[in-house]
């Protein structure tokens, strides 16, 4: 039995006629030659008003109207001179489109060596709601994974990794750093009196006070218990101990209402600098040290690390 879909023809008509995947055919000169219901249902147009149109006339419509493909763009002439570029660039040709209304096609353009093209429209939407739903699932794993659960700011594994990308950047670049260890003052006792749902809310504000301080491209996370760390980039040590004072006079003075009490509380801030050829490790140590001193004369306090390197 020859096997040849010219003798099938007509029973190939009226499969893609009641397809629910969309068929079309475009002329060499890209006219419209035919389409199938689910085609026209694409473009809400009846076949009277889409048979026979060029390419650009029906995407002009659909961009007037707003109704079919969306269109992102201001304007529709340039849009289509880059989709122009695109059509017949190759035999093949596969691609996403979303509609106005929603829903997700996979287009397919298959060009004849004359020119003409079949066009298939296959409607995806429930693929992409799962593809939607599995990627905001991933990414609030990834913000789970990133981020401190109770302060909502970056935790000790990522604060790190971001530390030491900027380290790497800063030093090939040769400009200067900071890095910040804060610690507050007394915080035991902040749990011993008025338990630790009263020290997580300290916790949550202190966060919230410093990170509006900050730059946004400045890098701020909390470290483990009531300490944080602070790395800010292309800073020297005037900028740095501004910026720390700054930091600690904004603590102290600021009144937290916490369960009906009010309470004052204080930071000790230690500084390490560098310029080049340090590492987070080296930065750590140097910053935890000055914390210790100002720990240890008294509390509330700024003190820099004078034996970090400076080059």
């Amino acid at each position: 039995m020859e096997n040849s879909f010219k003798r099938f023809a007509g029973q190939l008509a009226e499969f893609i006629d009641v397809s629910r995947d969309g068929y079309a055919i475009f002329s060499a000169d890209d006219i419209l030659l035919c389409a199938n219901k689910a085609f026209l249902e694409v473009f809400f147009r009846p076949e009277t008003e889409l048979i026979g149109q060029s390419f650009v006339e029906i995407m002009h419509t659909a961009f007037r109207t707003q109704k079919g493909p969306r269109i992102d763009a201001d304007n529709i002439d340039s849009w289509l001179n880059r989709i122009q570029q695109l059509r017949r660039s190759r035999d093949f040709r596969l691609f996403e489109v979303d509609l106005v209304d929603g829903r997700w096609f996979l287009f397919s353009e298959q060009t004849l060596p004359g020119g003409e093209m079949l066009i298939q429209a296959k409607d995806i939407t429930k693929q992409k709601i799962v593809e939607q739903h599995l990627n905001e699932h991933t990414r609030r794993l990834t913000d789970l994974a990133l981020t401190d659960e109770l302060t909502q700011i970056a935790n000790r594994r990522s604060f790190v990794a971001s530390v030491q990308a900027e380290i790497t950047r800063c030093s090939r670049q040769r400009c200067a750093m900071a890095f910040f260890l804060l610690d507050i003052d007394h915080f035991k006792n902040v749990n011993d009196s008025y338990g630790h749902q009263a020290g997580d809310e300290v916790l949550r504000q202190v966060a919230r006070l410093i990170k509006s301080t900050l730059r946004e491209y400045d890098i701020f996370g909390r470290i483990g218990g009531e300490e944080f760390g602070i790395f800010l980039a292309q800073t020297n040590r005037d900028t740095a101990v501004e910026v720390a004072e700054r930091l600690r006079q904004q603590i102290a003075d600021e009144k937290m209402h916490i369960e009906g009490r009010e309470l004052r509380i204080t930071l000790s801030v230690g500084i390490a600098l560098a310029r080049d050829k340090t590492s987070f490790e080296q930065l750590y140590a140097d910053a935890d040290a000055a914390l210790y001193q100002a720990k240890h004369s008294g509390r509330n306090k700024v003190v820099v690390a004078e034996y970090c390197v400076i080059l």
